[in-house]
């Protein structure tokens, strides 16, 4: 079931997605449209996203992932986004301890 982006999540592709490239204007141009369809059962904080294709045209051509970062707290955690055919699919919280990241972190400690 769809329902809106947590806030710090969106405000964390916000940020990850800073700069004036092609690619990174024509995701952030998604967020308006992009919803959370999907969680993960491990108690990260990560999010399948979908985006309404009516209602915002593709990113141009890139790899993936499209924007990736470290958090300088915690230390040890960082946050990717992922696309599917030129939209917003997946923002991903990872951990190189053992605990999940189980809550989204501030923007301002995402580290491009």
């Amino acid at each position: 079931m769809a329902e809106p982006l947590p806030l710090n999540a969106a405000a964390t592709l916000n940020a990850l997605l800073t700069g004036s490239g092609q690619v990174s204007s024509a995701l952030r141009a998604q967020l308006p449209y992009a919803r959370a369809v999907g969680r993960y059962g491990c108690g990260c904080a990560t999010v399948d996203v979908a985006v309404d294709h009516t209602a915002v045209p593709p990113a141009p051509a890139h790899g993936n992932p499209a924007a990736d970062a470290w958090y300088a707290e915690p230390e040890d955690a960082g946050v990717m986004v992922f696309t599917k055919d030129g939209y917003l699919s997946l923002l991903e919280t990872y951990s190189a301890s053992s605990e999940p990241i189980s809550t989204w972190r501030e923007p301002r400690f995402v580290e491009r």
